[in-house]
């Protein structure tokens, strides 16, 4: 005889009243999400630190401009900051949701891929109406970003770990963790205290719109200043980072897929590189972006 479902909390022998199952679980909540985002704050430090440690310090100042030094280590440093918190995440999770990760985060691969296409096409027509919007916007000579594509072998890899590895990333932080973190917890802060609104909170797993709408503009706002230092702090920029970040959150929440919404990061990505490539002959001429 198989073993019972560990949903099933002590079933009655013989006839009498169906199994009490446990209560839907409201996952991943702030406090999951909060988690998750100082584990990787704390990685990223501590590879930072060991950088410093072996003499590879991540940027210095020469004539009043700090430059970043070590591109590739910064990048690795950041790789390994991914990796060292999606693993942990990847076991520790399911202890706590009794769900496997990317079901809790709501990846849902299956419907990004029968709509790859599409998806893909978004996300390079949002860069495309993105890079437009930027010729509006007067930034300065240089950008922190620049300092990525000191060689054709840096603008390569960081084009790589910009259209591939960090989209995924920070679709899993922002609308896999953050997204229904902040929904659940703007209605579990806007409850009404009755019985009845007890039990069905108690009883759904379901987040009102007011919640979804209030989350993506928090969200937004978090993915925008997150980027704020590579773009200067412009305001203009960081206004574009926050309608990016909105487009993807109604992306996530529409196709019910972190998966989906990564796709359309990744693709929006690569149009930016993209640019870029043409501007320079593919990265053999980089000092065009300094003319």
């Amino acid at each position: 005889m198989s073993p019972l479902p560990e949903e099933l909390i002590d079933p009655p022998a013989g006839p009498g009243p169906d199994p009490v199952l446990p209560p839907p679980r409201r996952v991943p909540n702030l406090g999951h999400a909060l988690l998750f985002v100082s584990f990787t704050g704390l990685m990223l430090v501590l590879f930072e630190l060991g950088l410093f440690m072996i003499g590879k310090s991540p940027a210095a100042a020469r004539g009043g401009v700090v430059t970043l030094q070590h591109p590739k280590l910064q990048i690795a440093a950041l790789g390994a900051t991914y990796l060292a918190s999606l693993g942990a995440a990847w076991l520790f999770y399911p202890l706590v949701w009794r769900r496997a990760f990317l079901d809790g985060l709501q990846w849902n691969w299956a419907a990004a891929r029968s709509q790859g296409a599409k998806l893909v096409a978004l996300g390079l027509l949002l860069g495309m109406m993105m890079q437009l919007l930027t010729y509006f916007i007067t930034p300065p000579k240089t950008l922190p970003i620049d300092d990525f594509f000191a060689t054709a072998a840096d603008a390569w890899l960081i084009t790589f770990f910009g259209t591939v590895v960090a989209p995924v990333f920070e679709e899993i932080c922002f609308r896999g963790f953050l997204v229904p973190a902040f929904a659940i917890a703007y209605d579990w802060l806007s409850l009404p205290g009755t019985p009845e609104a007890r039990v069905r909170w108690q009883t759904t797993v379901t987040v009102t719109p007011a919640s979804l709408i209030f989350s993506a503009v928090l969200t937004s706002i978090c993915f925008a200043m997150m980027h704020a230092q590579q773009v200067e702090h412009l305001w203009a920029a960081l206004l574009v980072l926050f309608s990016v970040s909105l487009v993807l959150t109604f992306v996530r929440l529409k196709t019910e897929s972190v998966a989906a919404s990564a796709i359309v990061h990744g693709a929006y990505n690569f149009f930016v590189f993209l640019t870029v490539m043409i501007a320079t002959g593919g990265y053999r001429h980089l000092e065009r972006m300094r003319n």
